[in-house]
């Protein structure tokens, strides 16, 4: 078998195909290449950065041997999974090994939201000893409001009822009654909560789940932490409800144009940034080679 992985792929996880007898080829196309390349391939590994799109598709359907598409990661809004299926090739992810990672840096948001860290760092650097700027909320007997309840969400709950906060949680299949967590339909939790992360999937319209209304429903003063998914979140109707003052403070993984977000939202005082690596650990990177392999 002769594997394309796009986007690179952790060693342990090359190593191990390799022991499997397959070729394992590491580079980079661009899509217009990537539609030559593919052809010759049995099994296409991706991460983020490279979009399989029909074209593609339909570029691999002309020999006919590609047969599987693997998303190193979670989501696989980058791939046309419906369209590829349809025509005989199976699309994988590996959800299991980066939920912890995925969890710790949503509650490093949590934290910077919290307190401020991200500007209080950049205006010190700056020479500014602006003390009485940074009153922060405490993360203890704060309410926490997950907005999608799978691995990741669950990884996190556990975190955040270890610090002392009420965990709530809203999911589209409704209520778990194995867990300790309260279950709250979507318009009550996000009016009561003061923290708010996000663990779902794009949309299949691609509308976001945060707009405006929503913004307007919640809690003056809330944090929101958006590690999921860039379009889940109105981006304009975010800043002015930072700007307002009505959103106190927001934390982003992922934005709606990546690799070149929204420069006011990068640079807005209240918002917490990080460049879409939640699951950029070492560990989180073995066990996707491990389940890539698998």
């Amino acid at each position: 078998m002769k594997i394309l992985a796009t986007d690179g792929i952790a060693a342990n996880g090359k190593a191990g195909l390799e022991a499997l007898g397959f070729e394992v080829v590491t580079e980079f196309y661009e899509p217009e290449v990537l539609a030559e390349q593919v052809q010759e391939a049995d099994c296409l590994i991706v991460r983020s950065a490279t979009k399989v799109r029909q074209p593609i598709i339909d570029a691999a359907l002309k020999t006919g041997r590609l047969k599987l598409i693997i998303r190193a990661g979670v989501g696989i809004d980058n791939i046309d999974k419906d369209y590829a299926e349809a025509h005989g090739i199976t699309v994988r992810n590996t959800p299991k090994a980066s939920s912890n990672a995925m969890s710790e840096l949503a509650l490093a948001h949590l934290f910077a939201v919290s307190r401020y860290i991200g500007t209080a760092n950049v205006e010190m650097r700056q020479g500014k000893w602006n003390k009485k700027a940074y009153t922060g909320k405490e993360l203890c007997a704060s309410q926490l409001g997950l907005i999608g309840f799978g691995r990741t969400a669950r990884f996190l709950a556990e975190k955040c009822a270890a610090l002392g906060m009420n965990v709530a949680y809203y999911d589209i299949v409704g209520e778990d009654p194995n867990v300790p967590y309260q279950y709250l339909p979507f318009d009550e939790l996000i009016a009561t909560a003061d923290f708010i992360s996000l663990h779902i999937p794009a949309t299949a319209d691609g509308k976001p789940v945060i707009g405006a209304n929503e913004l307007a429903a919640m809690k003056p003063g809330v944090r929101i932490v958006n590690c999921a998914r860039g379009n889940l979140v109105e981006e304009k109707a975010l800043l002015a409800a930072l700007e307002s003052g009505h959103v106190a403070a927001c934390g982003l993984d992922v934005f709606l144009d990546e690799p070149t977000p929204n420069p006011e939202l990068l640079n807005h005082p209240h918002v917490s940034v990080t460049p879409h690596i939640g699951a950029q650990t070492v560990e989180a990177q073995s066990r996707i080679g491990l389940e890539l392999v698998d």
